[in-house]
């Protein structure tokens, strides 16, 4: 890594994230992992003749429901602090 381009190197906080728009971030990628998931869920149920892809399909959503897990308990443990 070359560390002359890290510019957060110095330690300067001129780009760091406050609560709120950290909260706000993550809210809206709990938002569209939800929708993945959904959308993973509802397209693996209408297939019926290729059982790798309906697999996978759940796979992904199974994924995306994990995900959608901890971006909860971090909005959660953000409430609390």
């Amino acid at each position: 890594m070359d560390h002359n381009q890290d510019f957060d190197r110095d330690g300067s906080l001129d780009d760091a994230i406050d609560q709120e728009g950290l909260s706000k971030i993550l809210q809206a990628n709990l938002e569209k992992e939800n929708d993945l998931m959904r959308t993973y869920i509802h397209l693996a149920e209408r297939i019926n003749d290729n059982e790798q892809l309906k697999d996978r399909l759940e796979n992904f959503a199974q994924g995306n429901a994990k995900r959608t897990m901890q971006l909860q308990d971090e909005l959660n443990n953000m409430k609390k602090s």
